[in-house]
């Protein structure tokens, strides 16, 4: 089921999200539908608060990625209840964007490598280095869930310089192919 999603200025998006349990009702269902919508809306990563939910759960497939960089091909996770344990790695730059935050993209800097401690949706706990492409989609969700989004990273004159498109965004004055909510 493809889910609406919320844009930028929407509540859920400023607030850290709650983990939940391995009793969460129908939690590879609600995966599913974030899968189901992120692949919809084209994106490569989706975490429940962009579906407004104010929880611990988010999806990534960074398969798009793997002709520029190889690490990423093939991986499609879920994961509950992420954890950033460290970071590592010289920070770099990369183009981000956002389902809900429509029609803008900028460079973020963000470390190379991050070690995460997580839940799949069997409730098995992992922990791992990530790396370059994998690193990089996981922080932005992992933001998310922190209650923060990407364009909070980039500096005051650039968020200047962005307020009249994310004014619209807040406005739902914004076109796209998915279903938004304000």
């Amino acid at each position: 089921m493809i889910l609406p999603i919320v844009g930028y200025g929407h509540s859920v998006l400023r607030k850290k999200t709650q983990n939940i349990t391995k009793d969460y009702p129908d939690l590879k269902q609600l995966t599913e539908n974030m899968f189901e919508t992120m692949y919809k809306a084209n994106g490569v990563g989706l975490a429940a608060p962009q579906v407004n939910l104010p929880i611990s759960v988010l999806v990534i497939d960074t398969d798009v990625f793997k002709e520029n960089y190889p690490e990423g091909e093939g991986w499609k996770i879920a994961m509950i209840n992420p954890e950033v344990l460290e970071t590592a790695g010289k920070e770099w730059a990369f183009e981000e964007g956002c389902l809900s935050v429509p029609g803008i993209h900028e460079e973020v800097m963000r470390p190379s490598d991050v070690k995460v401690r997580y839940y799949d949706v069997d409730f098995n706990e992992h922990e791992q280095w990530l790396t370059g492409i994998r690193a990089r989609v996981f922080q932005h969700e992992y933001d998310h869930l922190q209650g923060k989004v990407f364009v909070e990273r980039l500096s005051n004159i650039k968020r200047a310089f962005l307020k009249r498109k994310l004014k619209d965004i807040e406005q739902n004055k914004v076109r796209t192919d998915y279903k938004m909510i304000k």
